[in-house]
Order: structure tokens, then C-alpha cells, then sequence
């Protein structure tokens, strides 16, 4: 651990191996190429480079939900695993060998133990160490990092070697990984596995964390991870994180992990033009990382920090495209804007001279919501479709990740009503989103929107209920010649019947007749 100017950093050192290109080699080592044979390859220099980084308070163990480790293909095995975790060095039977057909099945006997091992680790920040063993050759053999450390050229012959930036628990994943060929990922420890992982260039392992970050995303999360997955270079991440963001962003922004970003990744947020969100959303978010960051650099929680942590940032909060009533009860009242910047934002409300700003001034494009409408055609009838508090339901999945906004209901069939909509969604019970909200409908066959509070994630290859219940005394149209599935731009929506319906709302027709998303 090394302290910048204060700042907590960690290093992450790589091992390079490069073509020969110093010239000044020291008589010793010019004696020592020439007395080799010609056939042997030119020798290699390795140069190390350290990379800084941030320590994160967080390392996302509130945030994701745990998964089951996985399960090995051998009892016996199983048990040295257990054994050997708590590096508990149980000497294997006499002729333990014998025990384990396969060469998977030896190997991983030698994990965490220390017979015949021939290098010890000791992992972890002061205070927090842990001894490991290791088998150089089994170490070489799963990365080229420890291949150098072993087998190159500028190879040191230790019997301990001190790795302070890695947490003992990702260290010991990485290990089960190159000795058992397992990948057991925890939610507690997965960044810093993946942190590991990318250290002593193990892509496969690597991999496997960013695609448990990926199942693991959420609005909860998505700001850390999008801060880590930028710091760990590992773009689909960056990509899926953007979704979620984008989507699900007010949600995402009062979220903890968003106080917990670099400066860095809260400029990339608060300049996004797709950010779903209203801009006195994007303002208190700002100020509450604002606070965070004056704790972190020790400095006492006043407006001016947090203007000064704030910076430059500050302007690319549109505050101009607020409403009027947010900002004159919200902005205008922080403290955080100089006078001559609040009198001028007043003026730019209501002046038809307005002034300059250095505030953004244009509002956000944000998302343009999908509809996947379900039915060919619509129609009403003397004695349909009626509504006494009994809920209509349907059943949908979809081939690509989405965030259901809303759905799109008919009105009435007997001229202009309003009615009172109570909109669900589940998954196997559970409800995701709910709301309860009235729509004006004008008598037309046409659709009305109803929103649920928050844009509700969606995950592929799962089907989820979505339910309303109405009530208005007005019969209404219904949807007919119902489609079991429908091409929705580059989603792929199915629908089936669903047993919680008990208004006769089904896949041929019925009411829901619309999903509105964003993907």
C-alpha cells in the first residue's frame, strides 16, 4: 500500500516480457550468453509496470446477491477443497495417488497444502496477512506472470514472496482456479478476484467475473461497476453498466455505490445525454457524492468543499432545463450556486433577452420507450370488457435484457372516463414493481400509457406476469387475434397465458395489450 498526497492507492504490477534491447549488460552476463549454446533463444528482459488505483471502501458485498460455489466432480476432492481452504496442510494418505484417476483429480490435492511446495505467499495488506503455499511449476504452468517470476531470466530464487494489493480470499479463488480448474466466485470477493485475476493475466478466470458482474448488474450497482469496469478495461461491462444507467436512473443515482465513484466516472455520468432522468434528481445526486468525496479527503462537510470537490463537474448539471418549481425550491436554495448565477438562471426562465451561461443548457434526449404492441386488432361489444375488481394478466418473455416503463391499456368503448389502474409485475411470485394511478381515456380504441414508478430490469429466457386491475364502470375495447410472439426492434417478446388472470384476459385477447420498454 503506498499513500499519495493522502489518497489510498492500490499498485498493480504486471510482469512484460520484452525483446532484448539493453545494450550496457554487466561483464558477468556478457560471459554468461556467450558460454551458451548458439541454438539458445535470445534473452528476454522483463520490464514491471505499476499501475495505480483507488482504493474502493466498498467491495460490492452488500450489493450482490451470493451464489452457490460450484459443486466438484469428486467427493474426495470436495473434501480436500474444504480442508485445504482453511489451509488446514492434512498430509494425504499413503499412496494417495492411487485415490484419484486423473491428472485434475492429483493436482488439485496439492491446492492450498503445503506438500511438496516449494513457495509460500504472503498475502494481504498489514494486519490482514495470510501464508499460502504454492508449486511453482503449477503456478507456471496456469500464468505467465508466474512463469517470469519463476522461469524468466530475471527469476529471484525466494522461498516467500509478499503480495500486499491482493485480498487472501481472491487469491485463494484464483488458486482453486489454476490448480482444480474450478471457478468459485463470491459476491464478496469477486472484484478483487477479478482485480487478481487481471494481475497475473489469467483471461479465462477474469472472464468468469465479468460475466457474475454482469448477472449480478443492477441499478444498486451499476455506478461502482461502471467505475471498476472502466479502471479493469473491460468494455461489455462498460456497456452493460450504460443500460442500466441509462434506464434505471434516478434509481441508480440515489443508490449508495453512486457516492462511492471516482471523479472520473461522475463527469462520464452527469455529462450522458441518455440519462432517464430529471434533472433535480442529477443535482441532489451530485451534491450527495459531494459530501462523500469532502469525507474522503478529510476536509469539513460546508457548501464551499463541496463546491471545491465538485469542480468543473458542477456546470454539467443542467440546472437550466429544470422545472421552475425544482429549481427555485431546490437549486436556487443549496448554497451551492453564487448569487450572480442564480439571478442569471431566473433570468434565462423568464427573460426573452436570457443570458450566458456556463451551465448546459440544452435538456437530455434521454430514452425513447419501445411499445410491443400484442394483438392485431381491437373491438368492443355490448357486454364487454368489464371490470368489478378482477385482474387481468398475461405472461411475456424476452430474448434480451429490457426495463419494462409501463403498460399500454384500452379505454373506454362509451365515450370519454377515467379509470383507476393498479399495475403489477412479478417473477414466480415476487413482485418487481408496482403502481397505483388513474388514466383519462377519450373514447378511442387507442392505447393509454400507465407507468410503474421506476423502470422495472427484465432478464432473458425467464417469463414474468404483468397484471392490472381496473376499475371504472365504463365497458371498454379489448384486444383480439392475439400473437403468441412479437418481433419489438431487436427483442423478442413471447407471451402465454397466465393462471392469475381472472377477467379473461389471455394470449388470443383481452386487455394489456401493450409492454412499453427501454432496451
Amino acid at each position: 500500500m503506498v499513500d499519495d498526497k493522502g489518497k489510498n492507492m492500490k499498485c498493480l504490477t504486471f510482469f512484460l516480457m520484452l525483446p532484448e534491447t539493453v545494450k550496457n549488460r554487466s561483464k558477468k552476463s556478457s560471459k554468461k550468453a556467450n558460454s551458451a549454446s548458439s541454438s539458445k533463444l535470445p534473452p528476454v528482459c522483463y520490464e514491471i509496470i505499476t499501475l495505480k488505483t483507488r482504493k474502493k471502501k466498498k467491495m460490492a458485498a452488500d450489493i450482490f446477491p451470493r451464489k452457490k460455489p460450484a459443486n466438484s466432480n469428486s467427493a474426495a476432492v470436495q473434501q480436500f477443497h474444504q480442508q485445504n481452504i482453511n489451509n488446514n496442510n492434512i498430509i494425504p494418505a499413503p499412496n494417495w495417488q492411487g485415490l484419484y484417476p486423473t491428472i485434475r483429480e492429483r493436482n488439485a490435492v496439492m491446492f492450498n497444502n503445503d506438500l511438496m511446495a516449494d513457495v509460500h505467499f504472503v498475502v494481504g495488506p498489514p494486519g490482514g496477512t495470510q501464508r499460502l503455499p504454492g508449486h511453482k511449476y503449477v503456478l507456471a504452468v496456469g500464468s505467465s506472470v508466474f512463469h517470469a517470476m519463476f522461469y524468466g531470466e530475471l527469476a529471484e530464487d525466494k522461498d516467500e514472496i509478499r503480495i500486499p494489493d491482493v485480498e487472501p480470499a481472491a487469491f485463494l479463488a484464483m488458486l482453486k482456479y489454476i490448480y482444480c480448474d474450478e471457478i468459485d466466485l463470491a459476491a464478496d470477493t469477486v472484484l478483487a478476484t477479478l482485480y487478481a485475476a487481471k494481475k497475473y493475466i489469467v483471461p479465462h478466470l477474469a472472464r468468469a467475473c465479468v460475466n457474475f458482474l454482469e448477472t449480478s448488474l443492477s441499478a444498486k450497482n451499476a455506478c461502482v461497476l461502471l467505475s471498476q469496469s472502466c479502471l479493469f478495461e473491460e468494455p461489455d461491462l462498460t456497456e452493460r453498466c450504460w443500460e442500466v444507467i441509462d434506464a434505471q436512473a434516478e434509481l441508480a443515482l440515489k443508490s449508495e455505490g453512486f457516492c462511492d465513484i471516482d471523479f472520473q466516472t461522475l463527469e462520464s455520468i452527469l455529462q450522458r445525454e441518455t440519462l432517464n432522468a430529471k434533472e433535480i434528481v442529477v443535482f441532489e445526486a451530485a451534491l450527495s457524492w459531494a459530501e462523500v468525496e469532502c469525507q474522503r479527503q478529510e476536509l469539513p462537510v460546508s457548501i464551499d468543499n463541496k463546491r471545491k470537490v465538485l469542480g468543473k463537474a458542477l456546470y454539467l448539471i443542467r440546472i437550466p432545463t429544470m422545472a421552475l418549481d425544482d429549481f427555485a425550491n431546490g437549486a436556487a436554495q443549496s448554497g451551492i450556486l453564487t448569487l450572480n448565477e442564480t439571478n442569471d438562471i431566473f433570468l434565462w426562465y423568464t427573460a426573452a433577452k436570457k443570458p450566458e451561461l456556463q451551465f448546459v443548457s440544452n435538456a437530455r434526449k434521454g430514452l425513447v420507450p419501445q411499445r410491443c404492441h400484442r394483438f392485431q386488432s381491437c373491438a368492443y361489444r355490448s357486454n364487454q370488457w368489464r371490470y368489478r375488481g378482477r385482474c387481468d394478466s398475461i405472461q411475456f418473455a424476452v430474448d434480451k435484457r429490457v426495463f419494462i416503463a409501463g403498460f399500454g391499456l384500452y379505454g373506454s368503448s362509451c365515450g370519454s372516463t377515467e379509470y383507476s389502474a393498479k399495475i403489477e409485475l412479478k417473477r414466480q411470485g415476487v413482485i418487481l414493481g408496482q403502481n397505483l394511478s388513474k388514466y383519462f381515456s377519450d373514447g378511442s380504441s387507442n392505447t393509454f400509457p400507465v407507468w410503474f414508478e421506476y423502470p422495472v430490469q427484465i432478464e432473458p429466457d425467464t417469463f414474468y406476469t404483468a397484471s392490472v386491475i381496473l376499475d371504472g364502470n365504463e365497458l371498454s375495447y379489448f384486444g383480439q387475434e392475439g400473437m403468441t410472439e412479437v418481433q419489438c426492434g431487436k427483442v423478442t417478446v413471447q407471451f402465454q397465458c397466465s393462471s392469475d388472470s381472472t377477467n379473461g384476459t389471455g394470449v388470443q385477447g383481452g386487455q394489456i395489450p401493450e409492454l412499453i420498454f427501454y432496451a
